[in-house]
Order: C-alpha cells, then structure tokens, then sequence
C-alpha cells in the first residue's frame, strides 16, 4: 500500500506499530514532538498537521516491503472493528457570507480531489458508468491543452500585479482537472493528469500564501505533494514539499521546515538531474539553518545551490520550478540578516536591487535592507527602505510583503522614540487592518 488520501492518529499509529517503533523512536522518525505521537495513539481521529501528513506519505512509500505489508494487515484488522460513533454537538446556525461560499466550494474541491488522485486506474477495469461516459473520457489532445493552460496560468500569476484577482481562473481550471481524473480510463492518462493536478495545485497554494492564507496554502501543497507522488514525478514532488516547507522558514518555525527540506532534498535526487529542483531545496535549506543559528551550515547550503549556475540546458520550466540561480544575491542577503550579519548582508541585498525582480522579491529586499539599518542603528536607512516597501504594498496589495513588513515592525519594540518610525509603525498597521 503506498497511498494515504488523510493521515489521522489511527493511521499514524498504526505505521508506528507496522515499523515496531517506540512513541519517542517515531517521533524522532519524523521530526515532531512525542507528545504529538501520544495524542495520536490516544485520539484516532486526530489528524496530524498538513506537513507531517506529507512526511508520513514518505515514509511509507519509502518503507520495506515487509512494512508496507504489516501496515496493510494491520489496517484490515481495523476495518473489521467499528469504528466508535462519538455524539457531535449541533453547532449553532451562522449567517453564510460570499467568503463562507467560496471558501466551501475550495474544501470541497479539495475533497473530492484528493480521493480522485488516489484511485488507482486501471485500464482493464469493468466500471459501467465509465463505459457509458467513454465518449467524454479526457484524451491526449484535450490533456495537451491542459498542459498548455496550466503554463499561461503560471505566467498571468507572475505578471499580475494582484495575485488574488487570478485564483478565480485557477479555481475553475482545478475543478475541470479533478472532473477529468474522474472520468479517465488509463493509467498514462491518470498519470499525466496527477501531474497536472500537482503543478496547478502549487500555484493555487502560491495564490494563498501570497495573501497570507498559511493554512489553505498547506491544503493546497499537501495536494500537490500527493497529486505528484502518484504521477511518479519527482521534481513535481520535492518542489511541493519545498514550498510547504517555506510556510515554516516564513513562519520562523526553522525546525518545522527542515525535516520537510530534508525529505525533499532525498525526492530531488531521484529527479532529473538536469533540473535546479535540488539546488533550490538547498537556497530554501540555507534560510531555514540561517534561522537556525548555522553560518557554517547556512554557507554550504548556499554554495551547493550556486552550482545551479554550472547546469546547461533549460533547468526550469518557469512555472512550478523557477529556480535559476538569478535570485540567489537576495536570497545570500535574508539569510545574512537572518543571522545578523551586516557586514555580509549588505553587499548581497545592494546588489539585488540591480537585477530585475518581480514586485514581490524587491518587496522582500527593500524590507531586509530597513532591517539592516535597525542592526546598524541607522534609522535613516530604516525608514528609507521601510517607507519604500509599504508603497508597494499598498500598490500591490502583497500579503508576502506585509507579512514581512510585520516581522520588520516587531524589531522597533528596542528601538528608541521617534516620530517617524511611530507613522512607520501606524502604515504597517494599516496595511495589516486592510489585508
């Protein structure tokens, strides 16, 4: 069995007990709490947060045979126990809103999408209602110009200047992805239409978390995580994994992200090698041990995804992979802040301002370089920078470059009086009310 549509504590419980684990040797496994294995074992029905659904999906399929085949008995020997029928309290009645609609159609979207990606297609299966729909089963020239649509897709979301105003055409173009794996017949159709499934949605996640919506962005990851694992498409796969890990470098939740990063690095390997897939896990790698305190290992990180620059070819697709090599100064700049380091910081972030960056990138380094200036106590280069990136907030409506600009506000709290950095702090305050 490689497939788990939702992890829950019974699930989870039963993998542990498959490997013959400890609570605290599975904890380790994976990279979370003890605590949070016990709640599991004690709650059945608890369901693990989205990024160790995805580190739970690896590692079964990464399990020995023998494993995989316990955790297959095991699972049979449950289903033929009842599972216990809790009374649910009737939740009082709320007045639904456009958003409370819309955001319904999303989950539900994300239901039914995920139980179509993990069902097996298999060719020679007698399924009668699909017999009756052959005629309107997906064929190849209709997933090439799926293919076709999800590329402009991905190029509208980089020109726009509102990200949010796209999701509607990212939405629709969804459901029609998720209504054609219902109705295809083979596995190469299944396949190529997991894939495509996997690549939108990661730009649906990258719509939500442009506007701050961290949770949806991880539905959206987690699907595309197991959309592209059934597509057995590598790259596809370790990028998912690396932008959910990217919530938690955002987050400054660094030891969340790395044993995600971790994972995805192993899913790079397997790859194309002629792709950056595994020099940008490790640009992503290096932010999250510059959170962590790790110059020495923040430096490795950075130097290996600088090998970018020695692939030849096309080494992405500009659209779920984009990595290039192009941002590495600014990315070399936030972790250089990160870790407190001025003297290295500077140069790196000055020199990114000179290349063209898309709205949201010179965003983030306008607010590195006023944070620099807070390092420096030079509130002449804070307000400068500072100043200059709320235009383009408020100009672009960029939930990224609010939210950085609230990690910028929680460092004036050392700061001395000022005037100006008050009405600094009013702006930030603003842009976060009207978000």
């Amino acid at each position: 069995m490689d497939v788990v549509t939702d992890w829950n504590g019974a699930l989870a419980a039963t993998l542990r007990r498959a490997y013959h684990y400890s609570q605290q040797g599975f904890a380790e496994r994976l990279g979370v709490s003890p605590r949070a294995v016990a709640k599991w074992d004690a709650c059945p029905t608890m369901q693990p947060e989205p990024e160790t659904q995805q580190i739970l999906d690896v590692h079964l399929w990464q399990a020995p045979d023998h494993v995989k085949a316990r955790f297959t008995y095991l699972l049979q020997q449950q289903a033929t126990q009842p599972p216990p029928q809790p009374a649910q309290p009737t939740p009082p009645p709320q007045e639904r809103t456009d958003d409370d609609m819309n955001r319904r159609d999303m989950l539900r979207l994300f239901t039914i999408a995920g139980a179509v990606i993990a069902t097996p297609q298999a060719s020679n299966a007698l399924d009668l209602d699909r017999i009756a729909n052959r005629a309107h089963r997906p064929d190849l020239e209709t997933v090439t110009q799926y293919e076709t649509l999800n590329a402009h897709l991905w190029q509208v979301f980089m020109l726009a200047s509102s990200k949010r105003k796209v999701y509607p055409l990212v939405q629709d173009h969804l459901a029609t992805l998720v209504d054609a794996l219902q109705r295809s017949t083979t596995e190469t159709t299944h396949k190529r239409l997991c894939a495509l499934a996997g690549d939108l949605f990661q730009l649906a996640g990258e719509i939500h978390f442009d506007g701050n919506a961290y949770t949806d962005a991880a539905h959206c990851y987690t699907l595309a995580a197991s959309a592209s694992r059934e597509a057995g498409a590598y790259d596809l796969w370790a990028c998912a994994m690396t932008r959910h890990a990217f919530i938690g470098v955002y987050e400054r939740d660094y030891a969340k992200a790395a044993p995600m990063l971790d994972l995805a690095a192993q899913l790079a390997q397997r790859g194309d090698s002629g792709l950056s897939t595994r020099h940008w896990v490790s640009a992503v790698h290096a932010e999250t041990l510059a959170g962590l305190g790790d110059l020495d290992g923040c430096q490795r990180a950075l130097d290996a995804a600088e090998q970018v620059r020695g692939l030849t070819g096309p080494v992405h697709n500009g659209g779920w992979l984009r990595f290039d090599g192009g941002r590495l100064h600014e990315e070399r700049g936030t972790c250089y802040v990160t870790l407190r380091r001025p003297d290295l910081a500077e140069q790196a972030l000055t020199d990114a301002l000179t290349h063209q960056l898309t709205t949201r990138r010179r965003g983030g380094v306008l607010v590195d370089l006023a944070s620099l200036g807070i390092q420096r106590g030079d509130h002449d280069q804070l307000l400068d920078y500072g100043k200059a990136a709320v235009e383009l907030a408020r100009r672009t409506g960029s939930g990224v470059i609010g939210q950085k600009l609230r990690g910028l506000q929680r460092q004036f709290a050392d700061l001395p009086r000022d005037g100006r950095i008050t009405a600094l702090n009013q702006d930030i305050d603003e842009l976060a009310m009207a978000s």
